[in-house]
């Protein structure tokens, strides 16, 4: 955290104002790169200066408006954590109660913010179910819907924002060749949410051994052979969840959608509560700034580093940076963003944790 306030950027003089360097395009690209030092040498009378993020965080005008907007961010974290709250007490038949659901989520939002955004807090999560006394198979189902579910949100909630706004507007406004890279990655993505909730849905209400079947048969293919061990385990894993889940009512699914609508609804207005705290606003651009985050969620799934660390960063300027006056206005409110999104988890967790395993 400290790394990230202190972090170098360097701005565009304007007016009277004379600069501390000069940009030499280093790199060749033909694209003045804020972020890179080497962009820029020492100039007396040059057109750019050195800045940390820190020092603009200082300059913002921090009227009531925008610290209450603020507040409305940190407000919508705990909608988040509440939507995910109620959705494990939901599946757990409440048999955890508030206290017990809350170590769970912030253990498991811990661990999802120390592990790389492809790997996620999943196991460490069946671990934590597994010692609040819900049995191990019946953890491991649970999991498995949370996920059903989160890529069930994302699956639908997409063609309901197209109708809304204008499809290009969600990529963003970069060289042709790095949108159309976007544009083909997060359909890629899209695709790939959108087969596994069908199949998912199948083998848990339908069909409990389709997805044993069907890994089985892709790993006799050569170079997936040694993915059988880990395929059968999936498919098994699957047919439990069938076996935990398949009789419960409609009401009972509704319940648990409606939650984990509210958590990621939750999440994604943390970034639009941010954005009216400091920039003009319309219910369009709302819109826009919601539609986007779907793109920016398919970015950081991927990421390798803990908790999407860099990626989720440069995601939210990338897509963002339309909307704001400039590449260091958008870059700090990125900053911000993590400071209430993600380094929260992690103070939250150290604190907990050794709690928490010293009781267990």
């Amino acid at each position: 955290m400290v790394r990230s306030l202190n972090e170098t950027r360097f701005i565009e003089v304007s007016g009277t104002e004379t600069g501390t360097h000069s940009w030499k395009d280093s790199n060749g690209n033909g694209e003045v790169d804020f972020w890179i030092a080497e962009e820029f040498t020492p100039d007396a009378s040059g057109n750019y200066r050195q800045e940390t993020l820190t020092d603009v965080l200082k300059s913002i005008d921090w009227t009531l408006q925008s610290v209450f907007w603020l507040l409305a961010a940190f407000l919508m974290m705990g909608l988040r954590d509440f939507g995910y709250m109620l959705r494990i007490r939901t599946l757990t038949d409440k048999q955890l109660t508030w206290r017990q659901s809350f170590f769970v989520i912030m253990i498991w939002e811990f661990a999802s913010a120390l592990t790389p955004g492809v790997v996620g807090g999943t196991a460490v999560a069946m671990f934590i179910l597994n010692k609040e006394k819900i049995s191990m198979g019946r953890s491991t189902a649970i999991v498995v819907i949370t996920a059903l579910m989160d890529n069930l949100f994302f699956v639908l909630i997409v063609p309901v924002l197209l109708l809304f706004i204008n499809y290009d507007a969600i990529f963003p406004d970069t060289a042709l060749s790095v949108k159309h890279s976007i544009t083909y990655f997060f359909w890629t993505g899209y695709t790939v949410m959108l087969v596994i909730c069908i199949l998912l849905f199948l083998s848990i209400f339908l069909f409990p051994g389709l997805i044993k079947r069907l890994l089985t048969f892709f790993t006799r293919i050569p170079f997936l052979k040694r993915f059988k061990e880990k395929a059968i385990h999936t498919g098994d894993e699957v047919k439990l969840t069938s076996s935990q889940f398949r009789g419960k009512p409609l009401s009972f699914w509704l319940r648990v959608f409606l939650s984990t609508l509210l958590s990621w609804s939750g999440r994604y207005l943390v970034i639009n509560m941010i954005m009216i705290a400091f920039l003009q606003i319309g219910f369009v651009d709302h819109l826009l700034i919601f539609a986007k985050q779907f793109v920016m969620w398919v970015m950081m799934l991927v990421s390798p580093t803990p908790g999407a660390s860099g990626v989720a960063e440069w995601a939210f300027s990338s897509l963002l940076s339309d909307l704001a006056p400039s590449g260091l206005v958008i870059v700090s409110l990125a900053l911000i963003w993590r400071l209430i999104s993600y380094f929260p988890y992690l103070f939250i967790g150290t604190f907990l944790l050794p709690r928490w395993l010293k009781k267990k």
